[in-house]
């Protein structure tokens, strides 16, 4: 009796797999639909005009059909206050205006505005701007995008473990950092806590 409702509940199990992949796919397939439109809806507003609508920058495929400052926000790591200060250093170093189209800037540029992004320090943004100051290791300060910003991350996470500290601890076993009430929040990780009725033995 016992095999043959473990049997059953296998076999729940494997339709709503099914089910939950079914659902996947067809989100994916819808997201790629909506970005094929709009990709086209760009090109027919855009046509006859000379424009990249992507552009690559820092390994990332930027929307050419944005202003400089709105496309770099793209990149992870860069939010609309450093954004706009590459986007001044950017037009102080080749003229171009600050608001241009991102895929109407000479290819030839595209090299000068990497280098803004990767180092804005050697482009006169200040330090306090940067969203990796006084480095653990070195020292210095940095900003760091895309995957160097998940790697430092991960080390960071890595060695506060390591060491055992408050915070370490409590990431590692997903519990809350900051001081939050954890008696009704935060509980999507375990088993729902609550009131079951036993069943009746019969």
């Amino acid at each position: 009796m016992a095999n043959k409702q473990g049997k059953r509940e296998r076999k729940a199990g494997d339709k709503e797999q099914i089910r939950a992949d079914a659902a996947k796919t067809a989100r994916v397939d819808a997201r790629k639909k909506a970005d094929a439109n709009k990709l086209e809806k760009k090109k027919a507003k855009f046509k006859g005009q000379d424009i990249r609508y992507i552009v690559r920058i820092a390994n990332k495929d930027l929307d050419g059909t944005l202003p400089v400052a709105r496309s770099l926000m793209s990149i992870k790591g860069i939010g609309d206050r450093m954004a706009n200060v590459m986007a001044a250093a950017f037009e102080a170093k080749t003229g171009t205006a600050a608001d241009t189209l991102l895929g109407k800037i000479r290819e030839d540029q595209d090299l000068v505005l990497e280098g803004i992004v990767l180092n804005p320090k050697e482009h006169g943004v200040q330090d306090w701007m940067l969203n990796r100051r006084n480095d653990f290791t070195t020292g210095k300060s940095s900003h760091l995008v895309m995957n160097d910003l998940d790697f430092t991350l991960r080390t960071d996470l890595m060695r506060l473990g390591q060491i055992k500290s408050y915070r370490g601890l409590r990431l590692q076993w997903g519990l809350t950092v900051r001081g939050q009430k954890t008696k009704t929040s935060f509980r999507k990780r375990g088993k729902a806590v609550g009131v079951s009725k036993k069943e009746n033995k019969k």
